[in-house]
């Protein structure tokens, strides 16, 4: 487990960053065929040049549009360059690296009501895809990975969950390349310490970092961007919702550490109905759920760029605050017979959203999600949810982000 309050820094291992450093290479080979070709046919025929090669493939690059260091050198040894000098341009700016940053709502790898197959990888089979898509993909886990020990119902219980996944599940949300998970919820601590324990090594053995437990702050460096996380709930193996003050310094303490602050909140009442974002604090089964509206503001007002939420079983509106964007639930994202599929609870998202390495958000897109049976997320060609989402924030905030008939959005 992470001692409290370190900070950690990596390079995001996974799927979506050895894709995309493949592409590189492609390119790179590509831009080196050309400038071959190019020397070839300079050789052969003097004065025609391969200009119009290096032009060609001079913007070839990595995914954040920094030229690839061939098509720069491919540029410079242009013959063509030196037929007729002329003054240099002065240097424009470097655009800044924008990088995209996942989220989904509550996943449960498995539990004693239903075991994917596959050992976890049929629940996320069918959106492997757009998992791998963000640079940074964040999941809230709502369960343990562990293996016996006393839960926290009782054996007389009858209104009680109590989620516990094999330890053999745990590489199926590597597979589905998940970068890094919330424990930051009420499910976390189902197996008391034991089940916490378990959980963490499982997590560090398949290489997925984890945020959310008291005074945690997790950094990971995404394309140059060092990125923290932290994460808060009402329950206390987490960092506090409900301490706001002790909030905003740990979240100060994570904007000193890093270039993008992200906060993941557990936070408000849960059910079908529970879709609006209320004033105030919200209750439910006895429990003080927080003031998500209050504790977004301020963590943002301590320096955090994104608040993901998550909490509700239900999606819930965006609102655009001080221009950083609070996403106040995805809902339920998967889980195998463990959560309703009916009406509002089978409606899900997949947020990614577009930032750069001062915390500006650049657009980015809600993708509908919808659970099908027996709770596996499948994308909704009819963007159900993203319709939804965007009559909710309408609705409820004063300021939000306007999505297009498929959840685009940009900012303007």
């Amino acid at each position: 487990m992470t001692p409290p309050g370190r900070v950690r820094l990596y390079r995001t291992p996974g799927a979506p960053r050895l894709r995309r450093f493949v592409t590189v290479l492609m390119a790179a080979a590509l831009v080196a065929l050309v400038a071959a070709i190019g020397a070839v046919a300079w050789m052969q025929v003097a004065g025609d040049g391969d200009g119009a090669g290096a032009g060609d493939n001079a913007g070839l690059g990595d995914h954040t549009g920094r030229p690839s260091p061939s098509a720069t050198a491919v540029a410079a040894t242009s013959p063509s360059a030196s037929a007729s000098p002329s003054p240099s341009p002065s240097p424009s700016p470097s655009s800044p690296t924008v990088i995209a940053i996942g989220w989904v709502g509550d996943t449960t790898p498995g539990s004693m009501y239903g075991l994917p197959p596959e050992r976890g990888r049929a629940l996320f089979a069918s959106m492997r895809d757009k998992l791998s898509a963000p640079d940074l993909m964040i999941a809230n886990l709502e369960g343990t990975f562990s293996e016996g020990g006393p839960s926290k119902c009782g054996a007389d219980s009858t209104n009680c969950y109590a989620f516990q996944a094999p330890l053999a599940n745990a590489p199926a949300l590597k597979w589905a390349c998940i970068d890094m998970v919330s424990l930051a919820n009420n499910h976390t601590y189902d197996f008391f310490e034991r089940g916490m324990t378990q959980t963490t090594g499982a997590l560090k053995a398949n290489g997925i970092e984890y945020t959310g437990l008291p005074k945690q702050i997790t950094v990971v460096e995404v394309d140059g961007v060092r990125v923290a996380t932290v994460g808060f709930s009402p329950y206390p193996w987490n960092a506090s919702l409900n301490d706001i003050p002790a909030a905003e310094k740990l979240v100060r303490k994570a904007a000193a550490a890093a270039d993008v602050v992200v906060v993941l909140m557990h936070a408000g009442a849960e059910g079908a109905g529970e879709v609006h974002t209320p004033q105030g604090t919200e209750v439910a089964f006895g429990e003080n759920r927080g003031d998500s509206r209050a504790f977004a503001h301020a963590v943002i007002d301590a320096g955090a760029d994104l608040v993901l939420g998550s909490g509700p079983h239900v999606i819930r509106g965006l609102e655009r605050y001080n221009n950083r964007l609070i996403a106040y639930s995805l809902g339920n994202f998967a889980g195998w017979d463990n959560f309703g599929l009916s009406g509002n609870l089978g409606l899900s998202g997949l947020l990614t959203v577009k930032v750069d390495a001062k915390g500006r958000i650049h657009g980015g897109r809600w993708l509908s999600v919808r659970l099908a049976e027996p709770g596996v997320p499948k994308t909704d060609p009819a963007h159900t949810s993203a319709h939804m989402v965007s009559d909710l924030s309408a609705q409820d905030f004063a300021k939000t982000y306007d999505l297009d008939a498929k959840g685009y959005f940009s900012v303007r």
